[in-house]
């Protein structure tokens, strides 16, 4: 394997850029370094400063680079696909400008990429884990959203040559098994590639070494998440939005719930996998006081499992 592990800022509660809760961006940034990541991701749109000169700075002050931007929106609605067009525009701007990140030579979809992922959809989102009681789309709806990914693809590689992974994740409508392997076959690998979450893979029912698996030659990017099990269980009793129950910290850090980072470790090095890793632990944005803490003790115990 040739991986680099990289983090997020949603490991200190950011999720939308609105909530007057975020942590100043300087202090993920500065925090993120102190742990000893060498890259991280934007965040959500207008987290991060759009300004080239004012982000090139910090990051340099840093030294950690920028692995990915995120669209985190409505892929559904036709009447959102300017504006998601728009995001795809600033968010590829930005980070074709930022410091060159280090990437495998023998990696064939390089980073940054453009990750996107469906969200905000509140009978989705109460329904989020329970693949058994979530609404699907109607076909139309969800041909619509296929026609929107290729859209947003097309723009960030023509324009900016730029790689769009697509993210499936809890609460929105690209999240369960069914829904992955449709997308599989309405998004081809030439257009976008897959960005799979090992937390949102088994919050949604599913085991993440079997997906990270099958899916390997779709596989462009990987995120890492770990699942405090009595929280989760509590959560999936009670029905909780997404987010809800993160609020609870169903999320931990990597090593310290449920998940097999050894079994995961020997399924990627099974596949080949190459490239970036990116840890999340998404949390309540006032409850950030040991989010260093988290993150340090993330990558150090996947550093004390062989990722190196």
């Amino acid at each position: 394997m040739s991986i680099k592990i990289s983090t997020a800022p949603c490991c200190w509660g950011v999720d939308d850029p609105k909530n007057p809760h975020l942590p100043p961006w300087e202090r993920v940034l500065a925090e993120a370094a102190n742990a000893g990541y060498k890259g991280i991701e934007l965040g959500p749109y207008g987290y991060l400063p759009l300004d080239t000169l004012t982000l090139s700075k910090a990051l340099n002050k840093h030294d950690i680079q920028i692995v990915a931007g995120t669209i985190f929106d409505n892929l559904v609605d036709a009447k959102n696909l300017d504006n998601l067009l728009q995001q795809a525009r600033d968010i590829c701007t930005l980070i074709t400008q930022l410091p060159a990140l280090p990437v495998d030579p023998k990696k064939t979809q390089a980073p940054p990429y453009l990750v996107i992922i469906d969200w905000g959809h509140s009978e989705r989102d109460q329904c989020s884990g329970h693949p058994d009681i979530a609404p699907r789309l109607a076909p139309q709806l969800w041909q619509q959203m296929m026609a929107h990914i290729r859209q947003i693809a097309q723009v960030a590689w023509q324009e900016f040559d730029i790689r769009t992974v697509i993210h499936p994740h809890a609460g929105g409508y690209i999240e369960y098994a069914d829904e992955i392997r449709q997308l599989a076959v309405d998004i081809p690998h030439s257009i976008a590639g897959l960005c799979l979450d090992t937390g949102h893979l088994y919050y949604s029912k599913m085991d993440p070494v079997t997906w990270l698996e099958e899916f390997s030659a779709r596989l462009d990017y990987v995120h890492f998440k770990d699942i405090d099990l009595d929280k989760y269980q509590q959560a999936m009793e009670a029905k909780l939005a997404f987010f809800d129950a993160v609020a609870t910290g169903v999320m931990c850090p990597i090593g310290k719930g449920v998940l097999n980072y050894q079994a995961i470790r020997s399924v990627l090095e099974k596949i080949n996998y190459r490239g970036y890793i990116t840890i999340e632990q998404e949390r309540d944005p006032r409850d950030v006081d040991t989010s260093l803490q988290d993150v340090t003790d993330s990558l150090h115990f996947l550093h004390s499992v062989g990722f190196n």
